[in-house]
């Protein structure tokens, strides 16, 4: 009978450990969040530490970059973090970049165990920094909570796996399948909740993607406009083959403020580019090719060698079925009104269904959100590959 009371209590005691993991790592993705858009080209990881059940310290990566997450824990965590477990969304870095390693920062520290999302595939990385740590002598588990790390962390395994950013294409779409009415003009298919969220969503990506034909036709700003949060505003980029942005434009008058990257054909005229250079603006030249104008893959590898790794693409229609056509779409936010356009608007995605997507193998639905409270309700789908 003893025997049986204390195999309960041990299997009881294993339990509440494993639940207190999955905890503290749920709160360690939750920091993770708080950095994107904010620190590419690095990932944005979290990072909490544990003693006797207590958090002594719990961090993310700062913008720019630095310093990364695990650091700024246990900086915060000072001498408590001795004999402490770390967990982290990410496989601590073993390299010298512009910081010092963090697996040596992790041994340095004292820390008894660490506990990690997932490994970097960084080839700098690539599990080097976990063997460097259990050659340490410290206890390494990896593998709590991997999905949701892979899910935070894409923009970073994009660019290093296919040197390209993770692209999020974003449509704000009506029942009858339009996102703009007749003629192009604008028209509000949601409510403030969803554009709310879609500031927020900009907030999170380190640049944001529309084509010349959505300038020309809504002279958008692009940024931030959530309270105390403007310089959370993303790099801008505009696919305009002839580098027809006009200098009144809001996005070039503001160019010097937040920045704004044209990227224009390799043939358009030196002139245009001179002129939106003077306004602030960075003009990047790209191969003619595709429906867009421009070689899409060109774009996105240009891209990623600036550094960025969650780009959002807002429009228009045809930049949007230029990225699906092209499988180049890895998420997508599907938002819902619920008033009708009407026949003459806009289709969502030009000459392709919206099936293309809804229904389409290659993806799977992440999550749905329902935004208001009476009966015109929009809703939120988002896919990723499946």
């Amino acid at each position: 009978m003893i025997f049986r009371i204390l195999e309960d209590q041990f299997a009881q005691k294993a339990r509440e450990a494993k639940d207190a993991d999955l905890r503290f790592m749920q709160l360690a993705l939750a920091l993770g969040r708080r950095g994107q858009g904010r620190t590419w080209p690095n990932p944005a990881v979290g990072a909490v530490i544990v003693k006797d059940g207590v958090i002594v310290g719990r961090g993310w990566t700062q913008p720019g970059g630095r310093p990364h997450g695990e650091p700024e824990a246990l900086r915060r965590a000072g001498e408590a973090a001795r004999g402490a477990t770390l967990y982290v969304t990410l496989e601590p870095c073993s390299h010298f970049g512009k910081s010092p390693p963090c697996a040596d920062a992790v041994i340095a520290a004292g820390i008894k165990r660490v506990v990690a999302a997932i490994e970097d595939p960084n080839p700098d990385v690539a599990g080097q920094g976990h063997a460097r740590l259990r050659a340490a002598g410290i206890a390494v588990d990896v593998g709590l909570c991997a999905a949701e790390a892979a899910f935070d962390h894409a923009g970073h395994f994009r660019r290093i796996r296919d040197k390209r950013p993770h692209v999020i294409l974003k449509l704000a779409v009506s029942p009858d399948g339009k996102i703009g009415a007749a003629g192009g003009k604008p028209v509000a298919i949601t409510g403030e909740a969803v554009r709310n969220r879609v500031h927020l969503l900009r907030a999170q990506s380190d640049a944001i993607l529309i084509g010349i034909g959505t300038v020309l036709a809504d002279d958008p700003q692009l940024n931030c406009r959530l309270p105390g949060m403007e310089a959370r505003s993303p790099v801008r980029v505009v696919l305009d083959q002839s580098l027809r942005i006009p200098a009144s434009s809001q996005l070039v008058r503001s160019a010097r403020e937040t920045p704004l990257w044209v990227i224009g054909s390799e043939l358009a005229e030196a002139a245009a580019a001179t002129r939106l250079g003077a306004a602030g603006a960075q003009i990047m030249r790209m191969p003619p090719n595709g429906a867009s104008g421009l070689d899409l893959p060109a774009v996105l590898h240009a891209l990623a060698e600036k550094g960025i790794t969650r780009l959002m693409v807002e429009g228009g229609s045809r930049v949007a079925a230029s990225f699906v056509s092209a499988d180049l779409a890895d998420e997508i936010w599907l938002f819902r009104g619920a008033e009708e356009v009407g026949p003459a608007g806009v289709d969502a995605l030009d000459a392709l269904p919206l099936s293309k997507i809804t229904q389409s193998p290659a993806y799977k639905v992440h999550a749905s959100e329902t935004f208001g409270q009476d009966t015109s309700k929009d809703t939120l789908t988002i896919y990723e590959r499946a």
